[in-house]
């Protein structure tokens, strides 16, 4: 009569052993994809995972200083390179899950053009990028601005922000009226859900490869490989492409 209840505790025990709370440091461009990417992944493998989403700069500065991240999904592939480099990711882990794409957007309706005439016209007061130094695609709308000639005289209307997210929250909440973003955060079903967008040709900037990387902290840990092995699969690039990343 004791064998079913001691045989439900010892698999619960099982289970315990074999979920992992796995530390991830995310690329806040990649902050929408990779929660839908977390609730499926925590529903299949029984892992758990806890994000922080910030620049890549600012991420690369919080492992060197010993945060406990396992895994990086970084918003280039220099990033993870370095960290390889430097001993702070298993060499041998590292790939591209994702490539990003650039979009100049406004909340405005018809604002921004299909072509981007509207920097030329420059009939606007604030241009919002994330931090050129510290955001991958904050150095892609810089090379954009320097393609088309643009650069020195739209520069004194920067709204600089410390990411994605931020420079995203400057255009959404008016104080900027457009400015260069991630296609991944206004992009659903296909098209740009609100507002209006040119979406950058991508030969006007640098591929924005964004790479995954297994942090020192994580080897040998079953969680964070599994997790690395799912971005590979099916189901995590359908929902990577559905935000207008490319593959």
């Amino acid at each position: 009569m004791l064998r079913r209840p001691f045989l439900a505790v010892a698999l619960l025990t099982a289970a315990s052993v074999h979920s992992d709370e796995i530390h991830i440091a995310v690329a806040a461009n990649f902050a929408s994809p990779m929660q839908k990417i977390a609730a499926e992944f925590e529903k299949e493998s029984g892992h758990t995972i806890v994000a922080s989403f910030a620049s890549t700069g600012k991420l690369y500065a919080q492992i060197k200083a010993g945060a406990p991240f396992e895994v990086l999904l970084a918003a280039d592939d220099e990033t993870p390179a370095r960290l390889e480099k430097e001993g702070d990711g298993v060499v041998g882990s590292r790939f591209t899950y994702a490539v990003g794409r650039l979009v100049l957007w406004s909340r405005r309706e018809g604002f921004v053009d299909d072509r981007g005439e509207v920097l030329r016209r420059n009939d606007f007061q604030h241009l919002a990028l994330p931090n050129p130094r510290l955001a991958p695609y904050g150095a892609a709308g810089i090379q954009t601005l320097q393609a088309l000639a643009l650069l020195d005289r739209l520069q004194l209307k920067f709204v600089t922000a410390e990411n994605i997210s931020q420079a995203y929250q400057f255009v959404a909440s008016g104080n900027a009226e457009l400015g260069f973003v991630a296609l991944s955060q206004v992009y659903r079903q296909g098209r740009i859900a609100a507002g209006s967008g040119w979406i950058v040709p991508p030969q006007l900037h640098d591929p924005i490869r964004q790479d995954a990387l297994l942090l020192a902290r994580g080897k040998g840990s079953p969680g964070p490989a599994a997790l690395l092995t799912y971005l590979r699969g099916d189901k995590a690039r359908s929902i990577i492409r559905s935000f207008g990343y490319e593959l």
